[in-house]
């Protein structure tokens, strides 16, 4: 099955006073696994129903293969489509959903037969061709949906929130089953999910949206490790954002942190005045000052043991009563005890895993 190129091309859709999408641009390349991934009302969904032909735009084109595809009929855009609630046929037979899309292409039976006998295996649910919807478990069902939208060998296949009514265990199962079928098939997938940790775990590149833009599209690598914006990185993963202001002459202030350092240190640091972002684990503690690095104190406030990770939340000694609270986050070790609430620890962070996020922050300069 090979993969075909979606572009969208300025497409925009308004409903009354009210943007949905705007000016909407991307570029999807051939057997690419591309998630729009972003909040309720962000317009991720309403893109992808556009792009299905189950909403019209008010303005700008789709083309899959590079072809347009605004004149086309749902049914004739070669799409397949996999739903939240699977939409499976509760009167048919597994056998019969898988074939439904089959029969309205009026494929002969024996091509059928064979077509629908090899998704069912890639799916492993070979020999329950003869059971109904209502005798399978979630995942099966979920699987058969996947299997009839597949089926027919779609150069594209739209993905909305597929996982959303699994249980965790059954959520990650799946999410690796579909990386198979991805490196099986090598069709082009968009999937739509509020979830960034499926988001992180399947995608070759993830469109943040926002408002009905989208905020910036790359790989999750590149978004989790240098996000665009603070809306970015505020969505993507946990993260502190920082506050860099002007110092003394020669000098600049790190507020959360109670900090003050040279101005040639943070200009060698790419650091910028305004926000700032730091991932919980980029902070660790620390027994002696590090060149080109953030040392403070903190005290320990909500400790969460998450397994093989524990969580803190931690006030830094010095900060403002206004200033907010970080997060610290380590790997459990022999090394390393668990904090508990109230202890004090010394902790640092390098300066180059401080990332500006605001697109205007301004210079740092030297002021007398």
């Amino acid at each position: 099955m090979a993969g075909a190129s979606v572009s969208f091309r300025r497409v925009t859709k308004r409903y009354g006073a009210v943007t949905a999408l705007a000016d909407f641009d991307l570029e999807v390349a051939p057997g690419e696994f591309m998630t729009f991934l972003g909040p309720s009302g962000s317009g991720k969904t309403t893109a992808l129903n556009v792009l299905a032909g189950f909403v019209d735009p008010s303005g700008g084109d789709l083309l899959i293969g590079g072809k347009s595809v605004l004149a086309l009929p749902p049914e004739h855009r070669q799409l397949g489509m996999v739903f939240q609630s699977y939409t499976l046929f509760p009167h048919m037979t597994v056998f019969e959903n898988v074939a439904f899309p089959l029969r309205l292409r009026r494929e002969a039976k024996a091509a059928i037969a064979r077509k629908v006998a090899a998704a069912l295996e890639m799916v492993r649910l070979g020999g329950l061709e003869g059971r109904m919807p209502k005798e399978l478990s979630g995942g099966q069902r979920q699987r058969v949906a996947f299997a009839r939208a597949v089926v027919f060998e779609p150069p594209v296949l739209l993905m909305d929130e597929p996982l959303g009514a699994l249980d965790l265990k059954l959520r990650e199962a799946m999410q690796l089953e579909i990386k198979r079928y991805h490196n099986e098939l090598g069709c082009t997938i968009i999937f739509v999910t509020h979830d960034q940790g499926e988001a992180l775990a399947l995608s070759d590149r993830i469109a943040i949206m926002g408002e009905g833009r989208i905020a910036q599209v790359d790989t999750p690598e590149a978004i989790y490790d240098r996000p665009a914006s603070r809306y970015v990185a505020e969505f993507i993963g946990k993260t502190n954002i920082l506050t860099l202001t002007q110092g003394p002459s020669g000098t600049v202030h790190l507020v959360e942190t109670a900090s003050t350092l040279g101005m040639e240190a943070a200009q060698a640091a790419g650091l910028v005045l305004g926000a700032l972002s730091l991932r919980p684990e980029k902070i660790h503690r620390v027994q002696t000052n590090q060149p080109d690095s953030i040392d403070f104190t903190a005290k320990v406030g909500e400790v969460l043991f998450l397994g093989d990770i524990v969580q803190y939340d931690i006030r830094v000694e010095g900060t403002s009563a206004e200033a907010r609270h970080l997060i610290f986050q380590e790997h459990r070790g022999p090394q390393t005890p668990i904090l508990k609430r109230g202890d004090q620890v010394r902790l640092g962070f390098q300066l180059r895993d401080a990332l500006p996020v605001q697109a205007d922050g301004s210079p740092l300069t030297a002021q007398d």
